[in-house]
């Protein structure tokens, strides 16, 4: 071959290789509380779609999701559905302070399958007999199982329904046991049931019941994709992604 065209090849195939590399998407993956599963998938897709980044997550309990963070799992943002969780990730170093950001205000609620002719307007007819299994989050772990038990104790209702408990791994895991027919009745988060509205009947709790639920987000310290893991948490706060996070019924605060 002629070595002048055999160099031009060459050449050709290293600026392909460089421009597909500088256009190649880069992938960042989020920890997530439970509560945020149907938002977050919608926000993603637009978040992709605007900026480029395509967002994997992990979605579970807050609790569980910070002891893997600490232990280093290889995350790039977290997501908790209680601020108390970033501010311990702050402490020992695995969030960036000046990333940390509270990004809504989740909300519970009393929710019973419609087929299952069950509707309960006040948290005091739990302690009905018609109701032998009422579905919560483990409150060990998981804020919005924890805001349930507190609620549970401010209606003054806990001792009477404690054994009648179903505790899920994390809120859609609670959700997870009114759809298989293991309780009847399930404190869950407004966001899950602003998803399945078709089947659920939904009575939201009033919010003196419970210590607010106050979520925040903050990007890992050791992330090697600082910059996309800031763009994400500020998409949710503003524009689009905050009126995808409002349609699911979270309070955002105002924005960035």
């Amino acid at each position: 071959m002629n070595k002048l065209l055999f160099s031009g090849l060459v050449l050709v195939g290293i600026m392909t290789g460089c421009a597909e590399s500088e256009t190649e998407s880069t992938d960042i993956t989020v920890a997530a509380a439970s509560d945020l599963v149907p938002a977050f998938n919608e926000i993603a897709d637009l978040f992709e779609e605007e900026r480029g980044v395509s967002v994997n997550f992990s979605f579970g309990s807050t609790g569980q999701l910070a002891d893997q963070i600490e232990n280093g799992a290889p995350f790039d943002v977290f997501a908790a559905a209680n601020v108390s969780f970033i501010d311990r990730l702050v402490e020992s170093g695995d969030i960036l302070e000046d990333s940390k950001q509270t990004y809504a205000f989740g909300r519970i609620g009393l929710a019973s399958m419609k087929d299952e002719d069950i509707h309960i307007d006040t948290i005091e007819e739990l302690t009905s007999n018609q109701i032998r299994h009422i579905s919560i989050a483990n409150p060990d772990h998981a804020p919005y199982g924890l805001a349930a038990k507190q609620a549970l104790q401010s209606a003054k209702v806990w001792e009477e329904v404690e054994g009648k408990l179903v505790l899920g791994r994390n809120i859609t895991d609670a959700l997870t046991q009114l759809e298989t027919g293991n309780a009847e009745v399930g404190i869950i988060a407004l966001s899950l049931f602003k998803a399945q509205q078709d089947e659920l009947s939904f009575t939201l709790l009033e919010e003196e019941l419970h210590e607010p639920l106050e979520q925040a987000i903050g990007v890992i310290e050791r992330t090697e994709h600082e910059e996309e893991g800031r763009e994400f948490i500020a998409f949710i706060q503003e524009g689009s992604g905050k009126e995808i996070m409002e349609k699911y019924g979270f309070v955002v605060p105002g924005e960035q």
